[in-house]
């Protein structure tokens, strides 16, 4: 595989080891125009990116394609997707704004007084896949990199990301590691939120909202947490066992089988980290930054996604290995 010099980069090993190089043993990407590019190692599908274009022809249809996301697949079968994808606003899904793995700030400033909710895709704001830059794969690893752009309530680009995703094939599960570069020509953009709307998140599939999220757990640095139990970051309390969290794991139900969804933190994103969960399968963390022409937003995360519990020893190891890269 070539080299990539690219400003982003997102991680993924999963699961299978290929001895040759053939549609049955490799990886390979499926591509349907402007709605969705899948990664799928032989038949077994393994990542999507969900990259249609804003559509702002009405309200519905702004709301289905507002932001780009990826979702990912049980590292096993790749029968089952483990992530939420866009829905309609209607009492069938709950919280229908949130999608897969997927990154944006619901309080965001700029020029004149100008404001902006990339979390919620409120008032006509966005943003959007402009183009996939590259792609590649063969039987050891694939990549993509993506060009997407985020406009204001008056459609004007008021920033510029890159997010990339190399996948290389190895046993144990799916890992991700994300990580993107967003920049603006502005004099400064400030990026701010609250832990349940901005920063970068993981949402569950719809099924866990719906009917299993009292089975949903929160596996910290300090222990297991309680079934249906949650932490987050409030600014009255600030509980530090919220803040700046090398890693946090959910463990949470689909389909009859339990899963569980590491998330790593790297040393280098920007202090302080808010800690967000929800029971129903959604968790993350968001910080404030002031983003201007010489000073790009620069992230890592790192997301392992297997069937079954994990050990704190496991997940030690892990956030060692990612934090030593």
């Amino acid at each position: 595989m070539k080299s990539l010099t690219l400003a982003g980069t997102l991680l993924v090993l999963v699961s299978g080891v290929a001895s040759a190089q053939s549609p049955k043993n490799a990886f390979h990407f499926v591509e349907k125009k402007g709605e969705t590019l899948d990664l799928k190692f032989g038949d077994r599908d393994v990542l999507r990116f969900v990259n249609k274009p804003r559509d702002g022809t009405d309200e519905d249809s702004h709301f289905m394609s507002f932001k780009p996301f990826h979702q990912v697949f049980d590292p096993k079968t790749g029968t089952t997707l483990l992530s939420s994808g866009a829905h309609p606003k209607t009492n069938e899904f709950k919280f229908p704004h949130h999608r897969g793995l997927f990154f944006g700030f619901n309080k965001i400033t700029y020029g004149d007084q100008q404001i902006a909710d990339i979390w919620h895709g409120t008032k006509n704001v966005y943003s959007t896949c402009d183009k996939i830059l590259s792609m590649q794969a063969d039987a050891k690893s694939a990549a993509h990199t993506a060009a997407i752009s985020w406009h204001g309530m008056d459609g004007k680009e008021f920033a510029n990301e890159e997010r990339t995703v190399t996948v290389f094939n190895v046993a144990g599960g799916t890992q991700l590691d994300w990580s993107t570069v967003l920049t603006t020509k502005l004099d400064k953009v400030r990026l701010d939120g609250d832990p349940q709307h901005a920063g970068f998140h993981f949402r569950a599939a719809q099924e866990v909202a719906q009917s299993t999220a009292k089975q949903t757990y929160y596996f910290r640095p300090d222990g297991k947490g309680k079934e249906g139990e949650t932490r987050n970051w409030d600014a009255k309390g600030k509980d530090p066992k919220t803040v700046n969290l090398a890693w946090n794991t959910m463990s949470f139900v689909v389909e009859g089988k339990r899963y569980s969804v590491l998330r790593i933190n790297h040393p280098s994103n920007p202090k302080e980290t808010r800690g967000s969960e929800r029971d129903y399968g959604r968790f993350g963390d968001y910080f404030e930054f002031d983003l201007t022409p010489s000073s790009p937003l620069k992230l890592r995360y790192r997301i392992w996604v297997q069937e079954g519990e994990m050990t704190q020893e496991a997940c030690e190891k892990m956030t060692a290995s990612f934090i030593a890269n």
